[in-house]
């Protein structure tokens, strides 16, 4: 066995590895979770308090 060989073994399973990984973040199992974390950025409740601070912070410089 050289390393030809080794490399070509090395790629196939690197090339496993990672559709295993595409294979489990798109598996029906984790559909919940995904759509909790796509709608993270919107659940945040501060927004408009935290602006209203920056905005009197910027008025006072």
């Amino acid at each position: 066995m050289d390393i030809n060989e080794l490399r070509g073994i090395h790629s196939l399973v690197i090339m496993a590895m990672f559709l295993g990984i595409i294979w489990w973040a798109y598996s029906a199992h984790r559909k919940k979770p995904n759509e909790e974390a796509s709608h993270l950025p919107f659940e945040d409740d501060d927004v408009e308090k935290r602006t209203l601070e920056q905005e009197q912070t910027e008025k006072k410089q």
